[in-house]
């Protein structure tokens, strides 16, 4: 389990193929002295497996399904990632809970600076949008994110200066893809209601509504 506050700025040193699966070498400025095999890892919001451990460098194994579901479909030496290892429940859980299992990716299509924000807009497919809520949160390439509006097809996030430095989020260019993780809670939620709801007619569906979320329990 990920919080989504990232804690390095990691380079992918090598690229192993490893069939439809690969295996990536990545150098960070973390001290990972006191990490051990087979610790989950975060790399650009994927929950991955540490195989091999060097003080601030890691290697870990990506499945052919974590390929085929992320933007490392493209990874390439010199690629920079955000990285965070997993939280503990020793101290303060900022950001929201991220599961590292990415639902899909996203393409980055305008950036505007407003004040001193950036304001990105993601295009992302039906099913994803419809797992989003304004003001809801949105973990992008692993980083926590309020959604600040989203319609049927993208969703609209601020970046502040901070966020821009310390992650890979600063370097993005309108046309990047990034990976997106939904709100595992909203997944739950829309996942229970929609079961309950399946026996309605057809004719008698509605939409998610507060007395709805109130009659299951939820409010």
């Amino acid at each position: 389990m990920f919080t989504g506050i990232i804690e390095s700025l990691g380079t992918i040193h090598r690229v192993i193929p490893q069939g439809e699966g690969k295996v990536l070498q990545i150098r960070c400025g973390l001290d990972l002295s006191d990490t051990r095999i087979g610790d989950s890892i975060a790399v650009n919001g994927a929950c991955l497996t540490a195989v091999h451990l060097e003080k601030h460098a890691f290697s870990v194994d990506m499945a052919p399904e974590t390929v085929a579901r992320t933007t490392f479909k493209t990874a390439a030496p010199g690629m920079r990632v955000n990285v965070e290892r997993a939280m503990q429940l020793l101290s303060r859980v900022d950001g929201h809970l991220v599961s590292g299992h990415i639902d899909g990716t996203g393409v980055i299509t305008r950036i505007e600076n407003k004040s001193n924000a950036i304001l990105l807009t993601i295009a992302v497919d039906t099913h994803l949008a419809g797992q989003m809520i304004e003001k809801g949160s949105v973990a992008v390439d692993g980083i926590s994110l309020t959604i600040n509006q989203c319609t049927d097809t993208d969703f609209s996030i601020s970046i502040i200066p901070h966020t821009a430095k310390l992650t890979t989020i600063g370097f993005k260019q309108t046309g990047d893809f990034v990976n997106i993780e939904t709100d595992m809670i909203g997944k739950y939620v829309r996942k229970f209601l929609t079961r309950t709801t399946a026996s309605v007619p057809e004719t008698e569906h509605t939409d998610i509504s507060m007395s709805l979320l109130a009659q299951n329990g939820f409010l």
